[in-house]
């Protein structure tokens, strides 16, 4: 395969920005690779971002006609039968590589006439494969037959566009599973790119009091499931994260249960560093950056059985995998957990198989190649 010309200009595109999550995280470590490269999304959301704005305020960021429609803040749910179109209508006849960063919202249909598309994927979209979305949008009736349509619909799209992507990459065996199964596309692994610390510190050698779970107060990743395992053990528990049912959450949480919403990276790491275990409840999850940047700090992870965690985490050496997605499940795997003894210097290593310079690296071997 021939390479590339020595200097390309290059295009990232992204889905959309208005949380902080994985997807933002590999964006993130993709624009320090290329610098120069300018950022495509549907729509830029700041007070949805919160304080992780800052982290995207100097980038040169181009939206698309999305912006034009009133109220597509609060529409981009709806709206998504249009992502497609959004993610069209862009000229990127002038870049010899763009790499899109797409879940959820369509970022992989753009074209690129001219030269070579790579998509990094985060997944296929889960609200168009059955697989549990941040809202319950199957209990309203109106939700779901409107839904229901939509989906079908864009499911068809989904594998037509699919197609038109040079070379797919995958977070995980499970998203390259995805991909085989609903676009009949290879792809090739990426893990995402983690933080892992150099060494261990003192604090992580010191008790660890509490438990810990870190990710979005979402449908999709019972968080309620932690809570009540958490009260029925009267365990400690410190929540990082926000979202819809925060609310409702903190209204049946013990007064052992610390919320603390959206935290900036020094604190998530001091968070990390003094936890006794990580609480994951996710099924069907990804890849999942949380289980192992916990894993980084040698703090072993309590996880269900399923999608990227099984990948990641090592049952019985580096935290425990459970079955039953109940609160039942997590107090039954959590009490096996108590009697294992945990190698923090092996977990802290196994986690550096997934660390952030491992994806540079990966990247930038990909990135040389041209289209078939």
């Amino acid at each position: 395969m021939a390479e590339l010309k020595k200097n390309p200009k290059i295009a990232l595109v992204h889905d959309y920005l208005r949380e902080y999550g994985g997807a933002e995280r590999v964006l993130e470590v993709l624009h320090e690779l290329f610098p120069a490269a300018p950022i495509y999304t549907a729509f830029v959301d700041r007070e949805a971002l919160g304080i992780h704005w800052q982290k995207f305020a100097d980038w040169d960021i181009r939206q698309t006609w999305i912006t034009k429609i009133p109220f597509y803040k609060q529409l981009y749910s709806p709206l998504r039968i249009f992502a497609p179109h959004f993610f069209e209508s862009l000229d990127l006849s002038g870049y010899d590589m763009v790499i899109s960063s797409s879940n959820a919202y369509f970022a992989k249909a753009v074209l690129v006439p001219n030269g070579q598309h790579i998509c990094y994927c985060h997944t296929p979209a889960r609200s168009l494969y059955g697989y549990n979305t941040m809202s319950d949008w199957k209990s309203n009736p109106i939700t779901r037959w409107i839904g229901t349509l939509m989906n079908h619909y864009l499911r068809v799209v989904d594998f037509q566009v699919a197609q038109r992507v040079d070379q797919f990459v995958a977070n995980s065996q499970e998203t390259k599973r995805r991909i085989a199964k609903f676009y009949r596309r290879d792809a090739v692994i990426i893990y995402p790119p983690i933080n892992v610390p150099p060494k261990l510190t003192d604090q992580q050698a010191s008790q660890k009091p509490y438990y810990l779970y870190v990710n979005r107060l979402a449908f999709a990743k019972h968080p309620e499931i932690a809570l009540e395992a958490c009260n029925q053990l009267k365990l400690p528990l410190k929540v990082v994260g926000d979202g819809q049912m925060r609310a409702r959450l903190e209204s049946i949480a013990s007064e052992q249960i610390e919320f603390l919403g959206s935290v900036d990276d020094e604190q998530l790491a001091k968070l990390y560093a003094g936890a006794k275990a990580l609480l994951y409840p996710v099924e069907d999850e990804d890849f999942g950056m949380v289980p192992v940047e916990a894993m980084g700090y040698g703090v072993p992870v309590i996880a269900h059985n399923s999608g990227g965690p099984k990948e990641t985490v090592i049952d019985s050496k580096t935290g425990v995998l459970f079955d039953d997605l109940s609160a039942t499940g997590l107090m039954a795997a959590i009490d096996r957990f108590n009697k294992i003894k945990f190698d923090q210097k092996v977990i802290h290593q196994h986690a550096t198989k997934f660390s952030k310079q491992n994806f540079l690296d990966s990247i930038k071997i990909l990135s040389n190649l041209s289209k078939k």
